[in-house]
């Protein structure tokens, strides 16, 4: 009884407690869970978009970004890319070097992979210390941010929102994501600045390389930018970007990434920048880009995507593989400016005021320099601006006249400066042009394409919309119909004197009488002779045997389809033809009489790597596999014996100004066989090389915008000084990258050959039967 009585007071007790801690725990749980009723109603009110619009389950499973198209080169190297706003191309987490993923880890998320879009921890710590300690965003909510929220608002209301926006989005992407995608989404979207848009991007704008290419240090600078690009831009603050590359590696150190050596080496090291900038005008292959711009609107044009939508070429991340080859395209650039640099220095010396008063024009008045200036003012781009916005003739004409800033070129660099537009436009005019395109005739791949020098200042292709007389480049065209027509041997003679096709016999309305160059004659000579000193009246005479006509049908079927008159006179190159035209045709001679189409893209894909567009090749039997074998061979007589010559010999810079101060990298001594020809116009206005090896030809193009821009000797402005050497000093680099597979080797012959190639085992045979004949004749009494 009495241990019954004793333990009444200590119930009291107990209950008396529960009841006075009662009220509290009511308070704390009601409080509790009318917390979690707000927080799931306010995530809920959010994905139901009661904070404004939310992203549908289809955008959560395919965000809506632009992606650029890539264009590829046949060795795998990204030439450039077409955008708008951004210039962005996603790779996967594969592709991510490891180095990069870590620093982004340490630095933004340490617990990225154990949270599920939220981490609940850091979010506490910002919360108790205001920020001060780091703030909470995970990988997730970062990207979730750039994908769909946007930039953070000024206001706290709004900012608090977004960031609720942000929660809902992060849970829903890690559901439909795995961690290594979401990481490799959020590097691919984000914006490193100079249209730097995706880590691929920035790491070829900002170190020249791949993102597998990029050390520790590259990759802890970038994941640095993170913060703030704009911030950390290490362009313009690169002392600050380095103290922020340096806070990686210490968060890389803090959470057992690297060593203690490793960080304090790295730390020291200069940031080492090799800005990249990406635009259309600047890079490799501008002109390419330009032409392939043209192709892609017209196959897009012609081509839906399978829904029926029109392909966006800036922003459905196609990739378009091309046939260009980047180290002959870089090949090709750098000895086309080289040359050109060396050359334009010397039209510079011939075309001062007291050398020349009318320069960079000769042959012209000055009233005739007027109009030409006044035409190439209505054709420019500032002119049709001004008409365009409703200005009158004359108000455009006095702009012109007006100095303005401007920026303008030099081989020494760019120029700022003040000069009137009109002033500018004949200033231009003082420089020569000049371009290059090489082809492998097998397969009609276009490897190298050169359009020009400088396409930011003249951003008119030279290689297929410029338009130029060819000269005795088209002398091959003739020489293989009458080859082809009438079985003529390289080993014929025609005797070298004046000789005129008589009038209307061939469309012509006078006598057709061609002098030859230098007006000397009296002499027979072979057909290979003539074609390699570009002798007319040999063409003349050849021309009187076939005819224009099948000269021209001819040439049709090697893929040129510019006007060509159907005169005497084209024997000599006097239509305008495209350099595009003459790589593609002279590809025929090389590869056994079938012509094949010059092609450019070989596959197009889709953002899927799904292909939308493979290249069928178009060829065509044009020439007798023996008909094309003896016109190369014709053509090696070029380069042996000819205007071709300075390809092999040396010895002449020693003694000779043009060899020593004009003609860029001679000697070039080339042992290979080589088959080409040059070609000179009426007044030296143009200078082209065609020049051929088993399995590639590459033509060369140089002149002046007008035709009576020119050099007023022929020893300056002739093909074998003004193009030639382009070509010597490209294939000369060509031939050093073994890798390139350059052949060497001699043409292809025919199983059947029937016309006798030498002329001097020719010459012996005709010996011994003139003389068989001569001692029948002796036999018979005679």
């Amino acid at each position: 009884m009495k241990k019954q009585s004793s333990s009444k007071p200590k119930g009291n007790q107990f209950t008396a407690r529960i009841r006075e801690f009662a009220l509290p725990l009511k308070i704390f749980w009601g409080l509790f869970f009318f917390g979690v009723l707000i927080g799931v109603g306010i995530f809920g009110t959010a994905a139901w978009g009661g904070f404004g619009p939310m992203p549908e389950l289809k955008q959560l499973e395919n965000p809506d970004t632009n992606l650029a198209t890539q264009i590829i080169s046949a060795d795998g190297v990204e030439l450039g890319k077409y955008y708008l706003r951004d210039n962005r191309t996603p790779i996967s987490f594969k592709e991510l070097p490891k180095d990069l993923v870590t620093a982004l880890i340490a630095t933004e998320d340490e617990r990225f992979y154990s949270h599920s879009g939220i981490d609940w921890r850091g979010t506490l710590r910002a919360v108790f210390y205001l920020g001060k300690k780091g703030g909470a965003s995970t990988i997730t909510q970062q990207l979730a941010r750039q994908l769909f929220v946007g930039i953070r608002s000024q206001n706290k209301k709004e900012a608090i929102l977004q960031k609720v926006k942000e929660w809902v989005l992060s849970a829903q992407l890690e559901r439909r994501y795995t961690k290594n995608e979401l990481i490799a989404m959020y590097l691919n979207i984000y914006d490193f600045g100079y249209n730097a848009d995706g880590v691929q991007s920035a790491a070829r704008i900002y170190f020249d390389k791949t993102p597998q290419e990029l050390n520790l240090q590259e990759c802890a600078m970038l994941v640095g930018m993170l913060k703030n690009s704009s911030l950390y831009n290490p362009i313009r603050r690169p002392d600050r970007v380095k103290a922020r590359r340096n806070v990686v590696l210490d968060q890389m150190i803090r959470n057992d990434f690297i060593d203690t050596v490793d960080r304090d080496s790295l730390q020291a090291l200069p940031l080492e920048i090799r800005f990249t900038p990406q635009s259309h005008r600047e890079g490799l292959a501008t002109y390419f880009r330009a032409y392939l711009k043209e192709f892609m609107d017209d196959w897009i044009a012609n081509n839906r995507k399978s829904d029926g939508e029109k392909y966006n070429l800036y922003g459905d991340g196609l990739k378009i593989y091309t046939t260009i080859d980047s180290r002959l395209q870089a090949i090709g650039e750098a000895s086309v400016s080289a040359h050109m640099k060396n050359l334009q220095r010397e039209f510079f010396i011939q075309n001062t005021e007291e050398q020349n008063p009318t320069a960079p024009f000769l042959d012209l008045r000055e009233g005739q320099v007027d109009t030409l200036l006044m035409k190439t003012a209505r054709r420019s781009e500032r002119w049709r601006k001004r008409r365009v916005a409703g200005w009158e003739e004359e108000k455009i004409w006095e702009d012109f006249q007006k100095p303005v800033d401007m920026e303008v070129f030099s081989w020494e660099g760019e120029i700022d400066t003040l000069m009137t537009p009109l002033d500018s436009i004949r200033y231009y005019k003082h420089f020569l042009r000049a371009s290059l395109m090489s082809m492998e005739p097998q397969t009609g791949h276009v490897k190298a394409w050169v359009g020009g020098y400088n396409y930011k200042h003249f951003q008119y292709d030279q290689v297929k919309q410029g338009r130029r007389q060819i000269g005795s480049t088209f002398k091959p065209f003739l020489y293989a119909t009458a080859i082809d027509q009438l079985k003529l041997s390289p080993c014929d003679s025609l005797p070298d004197a004046l000789y005129c096709v008589e009038p209307f016999k061939h469309g012509n309305d006078e006598a057709w009488c061609p002098k030859n160059s230098g007006d000397r004659y009296g002499r027979t000579r072979t057909l290979k002779n003539a074609l390699a000193n570009s002798v007319n009246t040999i063409s003349a005479r050849l021309m009187d045997k076939v005819g224009p006509r099948p000269i021209i049908n001819l040439a049709r079927k090697m893929g040129i389809s510019s006007r060509l008159p159907a005169v005497p006179s084209i024997a000599l190159g006097t239509p305008d033809i495209s350099l595009f035209e003459m790589v593609g045709a002279y590809g025929t001679f090389t590869n056994q009489g079938i012509y094949v189409k010059p092609t450019m893209v070989t596959r197009i894909e889709d953002k899927n790597g799904m292909a939308v567009y493979e290249v069928v090749p178009q060829t065509r039997d044009v020439l007798s596999a023996e008909a094309a074998y003896v016109t190369v061979n014709l053509m090696q007589g070029v380069t042996e014996a000819g205007s071709g010559a300075r390809l092999r010999h040396a010895g002449l810079e020693k003694t000779n100004y043009i060899y020593e101060n004009v003609i860029t990298g001679y000697p070039y001594i080339f042992e290979n066989p080589i088959a080409g020809k040059t070609g000179t116009t009426q007044n030296q206005s143009d200078g082209w090389f065609m020049g051929m090896v088993p399995n590639l030809v590459t033509g060369v193009w140089v002149g002046g915008e007008d035709r009576s821009i020119h050099f007023k000797e022929i020893g300056f402005g002739q093909g074998a000084t003004m193009a030639l050497p382009i070509w010597g000093l490209y294939m000369k680099s060509a031939y050093e990258d073994e890798a390139l597979g350059i052949s060497k080797e001699a043409f292809l012959e025919p199983e059947i050959l029937t016309i006798p190639l030498d002329c001097e085992a020719l010459a012996e045979e005709r010996k011994r039967q003139v003389k068989s004949e001569e001692e029948d004749l002796d036999d018979l009494g005679f």
